[in-house]
């Protein structure tokens, strides 16, 4: 090989020999990133329920587990797990402690067409009852904490003051069946001018009141942000007024009650706020997609990233 031959043949294979490397650094790089994208954890504990990315992760609901934590979510919450056969929870709450997954609310007790708690009478007593005994058998199987409870309708024939006095009673016997078991009821206060008219318990004040007559650690409010901005508003300071009794959260915008920055409540200043007084529990994804499809699934997650990045 003549010298100019030579030189050739080694600046080629030097620049060869380069690009593989850079290439190969290059698409090391991307995947990186796009790990730390899909799975690095968020500041707060978001929980997404069955359904919000079918069409990423499939309808089987342990495949839907697996993408809600290679996407970097630490919860899950399922209003409809007692409805589940008791095979699907075990199964589903075994890949959750593998996946180190942790349960949020279901719905132990809620039917927002009828009066339950505003009422003192035997028979509703032992449906209150019956309910909150499923409730821990169902919070024993999926390694549950909370579930929520409604107290559903108030009654237009009674004064005001006498259903709360029942509603107080009712909570104080429902929590005596929980505390055992180490469940708390988180009562949810709805908007009655958008989703759920008719309903007794609507305002952050009349849970946090009701909660401090019940005095129980099993008698908690659950903190729905969407219903409470159609509500009342005013998020922040009733959240700073309620600190004591609120036990978990929920979001949705408003108008919508689709996932954060598609309306107008400014989320990242929320969760700043409750990561800032300390907050470990659970931030329930109770909303639909603004958008179809996997396109609108990843939507979802890129806004939470970008409320979760204060």
């Amino acid at each position: 090989m003549n010298p100019m031959n030579r030189r050739t043949f080694l600046e080629r294979g030097l620049e060869t020999g380069l690009g593989s490397a850079l290439g190969a650094t290059a698409l090391a790089s991307t995947a990186a990133a796009r790990a730390a994208s899909h799975q690095g954890a968020f500041q707060l504990r978001y929980a997404p329920h069955f359904g919000m990315f079918k069409h990423s992760a499939g309808d089987d609901p342990i495949d839907q587990l697996k993408f809600m934590a290679d996407e970097g979510f630490t919860a899950l919450e399922d209003n409809g797990m007692p409805g589940r056969p008791v095979e699907l929870q075990e199964k589903i709450a075994r890949e959750m402690e593998r996946l180190n997954l942790q349960m949020g609310v279901f719905v132990a007790h809620a039917s927002f067409g009828e009066k339950t708690f505003v009422w003192n009478d035997t028979g509703t007593r032992e449906r209150i009852a019956k309910d909150m005994h499923d409730a821990v058998e169902v919070a024993k199987r999926v390694n549950a904490r909370w579930c929520t409870v409604v107290p559903n309708a108030f009654d237009p024939h009674l004064e005001w003051d006498y259903q709360t006095a029942n509603v107080i009673e009712n909570l104080k016997r429902a929590a005596e069946i929980c505390e055992p078991a180490g469940l708390t009821m988180v009562l949810e206060p709805l908007n009655a001018w958008t989703d759920h008219p008719g309903l007794f318990l609507t305002e952050m004040p009349q849970a946090y009141m009701i909660c401090r007559a019940v005095g129980s650690p099993s008698c908690k409010i659950l903190d729905d942000l969407y219903h409470q901005q159609v509500t009342e508003g005013n998020l922040i300071p009733n959240i700073d007024r309620s600190w004591d009794e609120i036990a978990y959260f929920q979001v949705g915008d408003n108008p919508g009650r689709k996932e954060p920055t598609t309306g107008e409540v400014n989320f990242k200043n929320v969760f700043q706020h409750l990561h800032a007084k300390g907050y470990t529990g659970i931030v329930g994804m109770e909303h639909g997609n603004s958008q179809p499809g996997k396109e609108g699934e990843r939507a979802v997650i890129e806004a939470y990233r970008a409320c979760d990045a204060f």
